[in-house]
């Protein structure tokens, strides 16, 4: 029986990108994936500096303070609050590369030495060299990922993989050949490390997250995610596994149970603007890989509306200035029974002088009912922690850098 689901979209690259749906078969499982496209007039941009960006990053990684061998703590980069990554290593001797952490999906993938001598994609990045690992063991299982913009393939192999000091061993993983240009080769990060269920792994491969938990690597069955605000910021963000960051966080957290185990998916109450509801009894998903929050189109478009925002013709949201901000409402979201306030400062990104609405529509199937997917701005504003054995997830109120 084929089950729906819904992937993500994720932003990457410095401007905001527009997200559309596409659906693929894997596993007997379709996935809508909602995936972004670069907006043109800045593609190009993006590719004259994108070896500039990895220079800046390698300056930035110095910058940051290292996490305590095995401490399960991970510090996150903050690329314009589009991109946050982090760093693990594969092998023996460890090779090193950057991956977003990203709670919408369940697969580890990084560029294989042995992509295509024409991906450009693959060839920017740092590339696994499974010869010089003597903890590598071969698999060979084709896999791929269909997303709107081209695909993400290669095979399937083993190794120890090292995240927040933490050692994994034998932890399958996918080696890229293939990967589409747009939007992989502006991306500053090499390949995405999925912290989401099983269920809706590609190949049905386990997940780094059941690994760490079965192999007896973290203190407790949860993780927390602390997001920067200020990406000119040494410090982008705090990846906790097996706990959580109380320097980071004020008051108590909030427990949404889950509704559903494929995302972290929970009841949501309602999405407000004074006494004017543009989401009511709803199901939400809180998604690190997704810069924006995301709902149902017709919802979105009211509410950005609302807000005196227009819409491109790329299908973002702008704001005729910068100066709304201070005449702006704030967003109220409720969860659990608990509203969580959203200010104009909150969920307002300024991308290369522009002030975007946070807020992006998304077409899904009806039979998806009303589902929303809590991204990075709302994970900035709150301390969320992903408590696999309460299979709930909490918020509490971020501290702002």
């Amino acid at each position: 029986q084929v089950q729906e689901h819904i992937m993500r979209s994720r932003v990457i690259g410095i401007a905001l990108l527009v997200l559309y749906v596409c659906g693929f078969v894997a596993a007997n499982v379709t996935h809508i994936d909602l995936k972004p496209m670069p907006r043109a007039r800045r593609t190009w941009h993006q590719l004259e500096t994108v070896y500039q960006n990895r220079i800046t990053r390698l300056i930035d990684a110095n910058r940051r303070p290292e996490a305590a061998a095995g401490s399960g703590t991970v510090y996150l980069t903050d690329l314009e609050d589009a991109q946050y990554y982090g760093p693990i290593t594969i092998g023996t001797p460890p090779q090193s590369f950057k991956v977003v952490f990203d709670t919408g999906s369940s697969n580890l993938w990084i560029p294989s030495e042995s992509c295509n001598w024409d991906d450009v994609a693959c060839w920017d990045h740092n590339r696994y060299t499974s010869g010089s690992s003597s903890t590598y063991k071969k698999n060979g299982t084709t896999f791929s990922i269909q997303y709107g913009s081209g695909s993400v393939s290669g095979f399937l192999s083993v190794d120890t993989v090292n995240i927040g000091g933490l050692s994994i061993k034998n932890q399958k993983f996918g080696e890229a050949t293939e990967e589409a240009s747009v939007p992989f080769a502006v991306a500053a990060f090499d390949g995405i490390l999925g912290l989401a269920f099983v269920t809706i792994s590609v190949d049905h491969v386990t997940p780094v997250w059941y690994n760490l938990l079965s192999q007896g690597l973290v203190t407790s069955p949860l993780f927390g995610v602390w997001l920067s605000s200020n990406p000119a910021g040494q410090n982008g963000g705090v990846l906790s596994l097996g706990g959580v960051d109380t320097s980071k966080f004020t008051g108590s957290f909030t427990y949404a149970p889950l509704t559903n185990q494929t995302y972290w998916e929970f009841a949501l109450g309602r999405v407000a603007i004074g006494s004017t509801s543009y989401a009511l009894n709803g199901r939400a998903i809180a998604d690190t890989g997704t810069s924006l929050i995301a709902g149902p189109q017709t919802a979105v478009t009211a509410l950005n509306t609302k807000l005196g925002a227009t819409q491109g013709a790329t299908g973002e949201w702008t704001f005729s200035s910068c100066n709304v901000l201070s005449s702006l409402p704030n967003v109220d979201i409720t969860v659990a029974g608990k509203v969580f306030t959203l200010t104009p400062k909150g969920y307002v990104l300024e991308v290369e002088g522009e002030c975007l609405s946070g807020f992006m529509g998304i077409d899904l199937p009806p039979q998806l009912g009303q589902l929303w997917i809590l991204g990075d701005v709302f994970i900035r504003n709150y301390y969320t922690v992903f408590d696999y054995s309460k299979k709930a997830v909490g918020f509490a109120p971020a501290v702002v850098n």
